[in-house]
């Protein structure tokens, strides 16, 4: 059997700059289409996408006035600055997308958020009213994230795992529909801005101070649940129906609001004060179109807060576009997302809007509406400036504890339910822990604190995977199976030597030969424990090469192993060592230093020279490292393997009848004419045909895999 493998040549720095130099020009133009990827796809826009569109967009633009007068009221701002987030948000977006689903605007989580914020800062300095705190932290959390989009930063997110974007969200769900209980119940004199476990308590014991709010608050919810559940159940009954159903089932915010309006109303003519808590005016128009108020004492109030909303803007969006574009079977750019939507926060500054992502809920309501292109946001921004402009006046006697009752409708799908968290511990305990701890820090301090503690513990968890990685002492499990003429044959499948579900049926490796599998990178982080669990494994599972001096005076000080000698005494003495680096994908100096520092001392251990194999090395530029160390260049001539072995017999066919040295033989391999980048050669070519199983090879420590690696290691 002859051994194969493939060159890569290294590029010189010299030609690596000038393929990058004369690269630049194209992908700078590239680069500036990309930016605006509506260029691509406007020219073939028909009448097909612009009935679907049209449909999408005024469904979503009824869902999108009542939900955004109320997430306005949970940030604690007027219900207008609500209506200007959302026609920002919608229309903008549509130039830089490339999702055709999401919906930008206020979201209740943000809304919460920045009602939290909002509240600290006025505690600090009153000489700043709430719309200006809000303003300058939507502008400024815009260009943060406009610039981390152009620098090509969104991968960030990506280090965010889901548990921890589950726990803060279902601790923030929670928190929003306690803070809003009061105003469904009309429940009055609760601090809603105390700590939420006092909130939940005060409301509780306040139910006896339930006013006429409560009927406009528990019908509301029960006419948006039964909806919903009357819509899913016929819809699976008369499938036919499925399609009129969905638009009825999705207009039952706009409905509930309209005759929830119609009813209050009527209730309050002829009277001078409002029996129940109502929305009242509602400014018509663009009245705040106007540059934010940005100085140097209101850039330093928000500053804190900045980190939180741009995560929370960045995190939420690139979510929701990526599992809608799962879903539906196209992909979005990260990158391009965060340029969008840092854009669309700073022009919507100008407009006196607050900071405004993508909203889960009005996403799916576009997807199922139909949607073609993300002109459909347009179409909604229609009907949010019709409602500006024309319905204001009706907006007076809209309740609170309607609004209320569709906040929570809509924030109660923001919490993990049953099935997700006995998934989530199924899984991973650690991963199960990581939720918890959002859920809690975030019920009994604030979003912020809920989003940091995930945020840092995950950070700290993946820190950890990575400076101390999996690791596994590999054995060799025979497999029979048949070639294509039906013959039967045999081969080696390495598994750790410990694995409970074949105890019993994993051999040992060859004699003097120890496997040992990375599980991650060698990197500094985790240098140092790699380097120490495998000088371990090889004292663990070879015997010294020389025996220690029986007086422990003639020991060295720190030398106790005696015992430990003793129990090794039976195992054979380490001369090979193969690394299956499957998992290993980057090796940094601290890493490269930590290996050569392992094989002095099992070198040392083993009193010889231990070969070490590589398999598995996927990076050409991980191989150049080692190599570059010292690994791979060990003299294979000069180590005794035996005078029957194999090698010994090559050797001397290569000498007796070509008194070839290594170099000659390196030179050989080089001197074929094959491909320059990929060079495949085979073992008899360099040695003359003298030994086809073991021949000689321009990278004889590399190997491209375990069964080669191990083949070569035990020939002695």
């Amino acid at each position: 059997m002859s051994s194969v493998y493939i060159d890569d040549p290294q590029i010189s720095y010299k030609d690596q700059v000038k393929q990058f130099t004369k690269g630049v020009p194209p992908m700078a133009v590239e680069y500036a289409k990309s930016l605006l990827p509506i260029y691509k796809w406007i020219g073939h826009y028909n009448m097909t996408w612009f009935i679907g569109d049209l449909i999408a967009g005024i469904t979503v633009g009824a869902v999108v006035v009542p939900q955004s007068m109320a997430y306005a009221k949970l940030a604690t701002l007027p219900p207008q600055y609500g209506l200007y987030s959302s026609f920002v948000g919608v229309v903008i977006y549509c130039f830089f997308a490339t999702s055709k689903d999401i919906t930008i605007g206020p979201v209740a989580v943000m809304s919460q958020l920045l009602a939290q914020i909002i509240a600290n800062i006025l505690d600090k300095d009153t000489s700043y009213t709430a719309v200006q705190i809000a303003v300058a932290l939507c502008l400024m959390s815009g260009c943060i994230s406009f610039a981390l989009g152009l620098l090509r930063l969104g991968f960030i997110v990506d280090f965010i795992p889901h548990p921890a974007i589950a726990g803060y969200m279902t601790g923030s769900a929670i928190t929003i529909i306690i803070g809003q209980f009061t105003k469904l119940m009309g429940i009055p004199g609760v601090n809603t801005r105390g700590a939420y476990y006092d909130v939940l308590a005060d409301s509780l014991s306040g139910l006896g101070r339930t006013k006429l709010d409560a009927a406009f608050g528990l019908t509301g919810l029960l006419w948006l649940y039964g909806i919903r559940w009357g819509v899913n159940y016929f819809s699976k009954r008369f499938p036919r129906l499925e399609r009129p159903l969905f638009f009825f089932g999705i207009s039952r915010n706009a409905i509930l609001i309209i005759f929830a309006t119609l009813i209050s109303f009527l209730i309050n003519i002829g009277k001078s004060t409002s029996p129940i808590s109502i929305l009242k005016s509602v400014p018509s128009g663009f009245r705040e179109v106007r540059v934010p108020v940005m100085d140097s004492e209101l850039i330093s109030l928000v500053a804190s807060s900045l980190p939180v909303v741009t995560l929370v803007l960045i995190m939420e969006h690139v979510a929701i576009a990526k599992s809608f574009g799962r879903v539906n079977d196209y992909k979005i750019d990260p990158n391009q997302e965060v340029i969008a939507i840092g854009f669309t926060n700073i022009i919507a500054s100008f407009f006196s809007a607050y900071p405004a992502t993508g909203s889960f809920s009005r996403t799916a309501i576009k997807a199922k509406s139909g949607v073609r292109t993300p002109i459909a946001g347009v179409y909604a921004g229609i009907i949010v400036l019709l409602a500006l402009y024309a319905l204001t006046p009706a907006f007076y006697y809209i309740p609170d504890a309607t609004l209320a009752a569709v906040i929570i409708h809509a924030v109660g799908d923001l919490i993990a339910g049953p099935k997700a968290i006995k998934e989530l511990w199924r899984v991973s305990y650690l991963e199960f822990l990581i939720f918890a701890i959002g859920v809690i820090v975030t019920f009994f301090t604030t979003i912020e604190d809920g989003i940091y503690a995930t945020v840092g513990i995950s950070l700290v968890v993946l820190l950890f995977r990575i400076a101390r990685p999996r690791h596994n002492a590999l054995g060799r499990l025979s497999v029979v199976s048949k070639d294509l003429e039906g013959k039967p044959t045999e081969r080696y499948a390495y598994v750790p030597i410990d694995d409970p579900n074949v105890c019993g049926a994993i051999s040992s490796p060859p004699d003097g030969v120890l496997i040992f599998r990375f599980e991650e990178s060698v990197t500094y982080p985790n240098a140092s424990y790699v380097s120490d669990r495998i000088v371990e494994y090889a004292k663990e599972n070879s015997k010294r090469g020389k025996p220690l001096p029986k007086s422990f005076g003639d020991r060295p000080w720190n030398d106790v192993s005696g015992a430990s000698s003793s129990a090794t005494e039976h195992l054979p003495i380490c001369h090979a060592l193969v690394l299956d680096c499957a998992g290993m994908n980057q090796v940094d100096t601290t890493g490269v230093q930590a290996l050569l520092d392992a094989r002095t001392t099992i070198d040392r251990y083993a009193d010889r020279k231990v070969e070490w194999h590589f398999a598995n090395v996927n990076a050409p530029t991980i191989r150049r490292k080692l190599i570059a160390a010292g690994f791979g260049n060990e003299d294979l001539l000069a180590v005794p393997r035996g005078p029957h072995s194999p090698v010994a017999h090559a050797t001397k066919t290569v000498d007796e009848n070509s008194n070839a040295s290594n170099t000659d033989l390196e030179a050989a391999a080089d001197s074929d004419e094959v491909d320059e980048k990929y060079v495949v050669k085979t073992g008899t070519e360099i040695a003359h045909k003298a030994n086809d199983e073991w021949a000689q090879q321009k990278y004889p420590f590399f190997h491209y895999d375990l069964e080669d690696a191990v083949r070569f290691a035990s020939r002695a």
